[in-house]
């Protein structure tokens, strides 16, 4: 028996340590599958928002985290950080049609999450029952709309 995939499928995953470093691996990670796959369009958009998320869970959690980079196709590709904390952050914990309003200027942070409401097409965090930690989730590509201005 054959299996056989559209072409413009793929995945992606890798486990991340509980490490400073892990945000520059995971940027390093998407750069490279999305250079592969000619994705290009989308690149800084998902480096930047993979950096925020894979930096907050070393900032907000003490164990592993899991990057997934997913293409479903028809130019799309989906980002999953999974870690071992259940708590999900807004604005993953809201529909991507409510909006948070931004961090304050003088805040030390707080502006990561919010650019995944201003630059991903889609977004959500589901939790992985008992003890499992959530994954948070976004995606670009196929239905690409402009950033707000505030």
């Amino acid at each position: 028996m054959v299996t056989v995939a559209p072409p413009d499928t793929w995945t992606y995953a890798l486990r991340l340590p509980h490490d400073p470093r892990a945000a520059r691996v995971a940027r390093m990670t998407v750069r490279a599958a999305l250079a592969g796959h000619g994705m290009g369009e989308v690149l800084d958009v998902v480096e930047l928002l993979t950096s925020e998320m894979v930096a907050n869970v070393y900032r907000h959690t003490d164990g592993p985290a899991s990057l997934r980079l997913t293409a479903p196709g028809g130019g799309r590709l989906r980002v999953g950080v999974r870690d071992g904390h259940p708590y999900i952050p807004a604005p993953f914990a809201k529909p991507p049609g409510d909006r948070l309003p931004p961090a304050p200027v003088d805040g030390e942070g707080g502006r990561g999450l919010y650019l995944v409401q201003e630059y991903a097409d889609w977004w959500g965090g589901w939790p992985l029952g008992r003890g499992g930690g959530k994954l948070l989730w976004f995606e670009v590509g196929g239905r690409r709309r402009a950033p707000r201005v505030a």
